[in-house]
């Protein structure tokens, strides 16, 4: 669990630094290889929550993480976080762990897949949509980048769908 901790964490630094289109920025990811360990020990707990990764012998290349609802009233529900190694763009990567994590939430009785993405970032939306996505709505001005706010779009994928 260690080795895999250790590996995840990696990864996360590195999109952190490859890319502005996720939440964390380069440098504010605090979390020790410990805590990544104590993290997939507690998802690995809950019947609602996932992480699945892609890798190439001595490499992850991507990952996708379903954190689900803690209450009765939430648990059909999972919060969604995807990232892909530049290096790795436009191979499938992405394609592949969506499609894998619905697979997942169908046979784990997750209900909603929920996520939201920056407003212009085409590429995600694109994909997500092929994934069976929607967008159910616009969170204005929910970022602040390099001195501008930016809006990002609420999307959801319900079983079945």
């Amino acid at each position: 669990m260690a080795d895999d901790a250790g590996a995840l964490r990696e990864l996360k630094h590195a999109l952190d630094a490859e890319t502005g289109l996720m939440l964390i920025e380069q440098g504010e990811r605090q979390e020790s290889p410990a805590d990544v360990a104590q993290q997939l020990d507690r998802i690995k707990d809950q019947d609602n929550s996932t992480i699945i990764v892609a890798e190439i012998p001595g490499a992850l290349l991507g990952y996708v993480e379903a954190q689900g609802g803690d209450y009765r009233r939430n648990r059909h529900c999972a919060y969604v976080v995807i990232g892909v190694r530049r290096s790795a763009g436009g191979a499938g990567i992405g394609t592949a762990l969506m499609a894998e994590l619905n697979t997942w939430a169908e046979q784990h009785g997750v209900h909603r897949l929920e996520l939201t993405v920056m407003a212009d970032n085409e590429r995600a939306i694109a994909l997500y949509r092929r994934s069976g996505y929607e967008i159910e709505g616009i969170r204005r001005d929910s970022l602040h980048i390099e001195g501008s706010y930016v809006d990002e779009l609420a999307m959801a994928r319900l079983s079945g769908s």
